[in-house]
C-alpha cells in the first residue's frame, strides 16, 4: 500500500511543504529511515537526522524552522504526536484477526455472541457470558462464566478473564492479562499459617481502556476493583483487589498499586513506581519512575519524585546534595581532624 504526501497530510490534517506527490509505503524511525517512508519530528535531540534522512516525507511541528536544507518533503502539522498517532492507526491494519468462530474454540450455549465475532482456535467462553458485535478475541482466550464485555473489543492471545468481570467498548487487551485473579488476602493464624480470604468482588473495565501484556488486575475482595475510561495500562503492572483508577490515567512498565488506593484523573505514573495500599492521590499528579507513594497526595497536578515521594523539584535539589555525599563526608572528616589538632595544641599551650 503505497500514499502520496498530499493523501496523508489530508489524513493527518497537516499542510505539505515540498513535493505533494512523493510516495510513501510504511513509517519509520527518524535515525534509521529508508526510501519511501515517513517519519516525525517531535524531540530536538533528533533535528540533525533531518538533513541525512532517506525518508520520503517528515512530519514536523507547524512553525519548524530548519537550519538547513531538507530533501524531504515535510508536512507540518499543530501536534506530531498526535498526527503520528492517527497515522499509525491507518497503518496498523495489517494482519486483523479473520471475524470468525473457530470450529477449535469452546463456546457454551448460554452464552451471547452478538454480531461480526471473531474466536481464535482454542479459546473458550462460559455459561452466560456476554460478547458485543465486532469483538475479536484471539488463541486461547478464556472468558469466565457471566463475564461481560462490550463493543469493538480487541483481545489478544493468551488472555483470561475471571468469572463476572465487566469489560466496556473500544478496549485493548494484549497477549496474557489476567482479569479477575484473586486478590492477596489471608489471615493469619494462631499456628502461623494463613487462611485465605476468599475474593468475592468483581473487576470493572470501563470503555476505551488499553491493557498491557502479562498485567494483572485482582478481583475485588468485597465491591469491585475499576479501571475507568480511557485508563492506559503498560505491560507488567500489579492492580490489586478494590484499588480504582480514575479517566485517562496513564501508568508505565512494573509499577504496581497495593490493594484499595484510590487514584484521580488524568494521573501519570512512570515506570515501576509503587504505590501502597489504602491512599488517594489528587488528580492530575504525575510520579517519575521508581518513585514510592507512602501516603495520600491531595494536591492536584503536582510532581513527584523518590522513595519516599517528595515534591519533584524538591528532590532535584536533594539530589544535587545526595551524590555530592562522598566530598561532603571528606570535608567534614578534613574539618574534625583540624578541630582535634586545634584542640590538642591549645591543651599543649596550658
Amino acid at each position: 500500500m503505497q500514499l502520496k504526501a498530499i493523501q496523508i497530510a489530508q489524513l493527518i490534517k497537516g499542510i505539505v511543504d515540498g513535493n505533494p506527490d512523493s510516495l510513501i509505503s510504511a513509517p519509520s524511525k527518524i535515525d534509521e529511515t529508508y526510501p519511501n517512508t515517513i517519519t516525525f519530528f517531535a524531540n530536538p535531540k533528533y533535528e540533525e537526522h533531518l538533513y541525512t534522512t532517506k525518508a520520503a516525507a517528515i512530519i514536523v511541528p507547524k512553525n519548524f524552522e530548519p537550519k538547513q536544507t531538507v530533501a524531504a518533503t515535510l508536512i507540518r502539522v499543530d501536534d506530531v504526536y498526535s498526527a503520528v498517532a492517527f497515522l499509525f492507526d491507518h497503518f496498523s491494519h495489517k494482519g486483523e484477526q479473520e471475524m470468525v468462530i473457530s470450529t477449535n474454540s469452546v463456546v457454551h450455549p448460554d452464552a451471547k455472541l452478538e454480531k461480526n465475532i471473531g474466536v481464535g482456535h482454542f479459546s473458550v467462553i462460559e455459561k452466560n457470558a456476554s460478547i458485543g458485535e465486532n469483538t475479536s478475541l484471539a488463541t486461547n482466550v478464556y472468558v469466565g462464566e457471566d463475564v461481560q464485555i462490550g463493543k469493538n473489543v480487541k483481545i489478544y492471545s493468551g488472555v483470561k478473564i475471571y468469572h463476572s468481570c465487566k469489560i466496556g467498548d473500544n478496549c485493548i487487551i494484549h497477549a496474557n492479562v489476567v482479569i479477575g485473579s484473586d486478590g492477596f488476602g489471608f489471615a493469619p493464624q494462631e499456628d502461623g499459617s494463613y487462611k485465605k480470604i476468599h475474593q468475592l468482588g468483581i473487576v470493572i473495565i470501563e470503555d476505551d481502556v488499553e491493557i498491557g501484556a502479562n498485567t494483572t488486575i485482582d478481583r475485588g475482595t468485597m465491591g469491585p476493583t475499576i479501571i475507568r475510561k480511557g485508563v492506559k495500562l503498560d505491560n507488567l503492572i500489579q492492580i490489586a483487589h478494590n484499588v480504582e483508577v480514575g479517566e485517562n490515567t496513564v501508568i508505565a512498565a512494573q509499577s504496581g498499586i497495593a490493594g484499595s488506593a484510590k487514584l484521580g484523573k488524568n494521573i501519570r505514573i512512570g515506570g515501576q513506581v509503587a504505590i501502597v495500599g489504602h491512599i488517594s492521590i489528587a488528580d492530575g499528579a504525575q510520579f517519575q519512575g521508581k518513585t514510592g507513594v507512602g501516603s495520600s497526595i491531595t494536591k492536584k497536578n503536582s510532581s513527584w519524585w523518590g522513595i519516599p515521594a517528595i515534591p519533584y523539584m524538591e528532590y532535584l535539589r536533594a539530589y544535587i546534595k545526595f551524590k555530592d555525599l562522598p566530598n561532603i563526608e571528606k570535608r567534614l572528616r578534613l574539618l574534625e581532624k583540624k578541630l582535634d589538632e586545634a584542640t590538642i595544641s591549645k591543651k599543649t599551650d596550658i
